[in-house]
């Protein structure tokens, strides 16, 4: 199922079983959809970092550099240092991200067990497993990213 698609209603007549049993797929694919998702936003966020320190460590050496009395383009690359430093709260987003698709997963997960256990019970290979939902009902409380100190992984 894509993102954008709403899943097909239950058709009339259907028994709780088969109806339990497409909520629990459709709670599994969104599972799957949202580690695809990880994964992407982990590249990216690697991508991201390695690029910032690679051109931070560039800006600092040409600023080591012009710090000769005379060369105008301190201040320049004292702007840029700035403006990489601002940068740095972008690399917030893959991790407070990341906090939350795990998050939604972990409870989406033990939605589709619930319910697999409570609709199908038990089978031949023993009890229905159930992962733990999370005890905290939110694990980033910010919602947005504002400039300022950041450490950084």
């Amino acid at each position: 199922m894509l993102m954008n698609e709403t899943p097909d209603p239950p058709e009339q007549g259907m028994t709780p079983l088969l109806a339990a049993a497409e909520l629990q797929d459709h709670l599994m694919t969104v599972t799957h959809d949202l580690e695809r998702l990880q994964r992407l936003l982990d590249d990216a966020g690697e991508a991201l970092s390695t690029h910032f320190y690679s051109a931070s460590s560039h800006v600092h050496g040409l600023l080591n550099e012009a710090q000769s009395p005379g060369d105008g383009h301190a201040p320049v690359l004292q702007k840029v240092m700035l403006d990489i430093a601002g940068a740095i709260t972008a690399l917030q987003f893959q991790d407070m991200a990341t906090q939350l698709i795990a998050h939604t997963s972990q409870r989406l997960r033990n939605c589709a067990d619930q319910l697999a256990r409570d609709t199908f019970g038990d089978d031949e290979d023993g009890a229905a497993v159930v992962e733990i939902a999370p005890l905290r009902p939110n694990p980033v409380t910010q919602d947005e990213m504002d400039a300022g100190s950041v450490e950084l992984f």
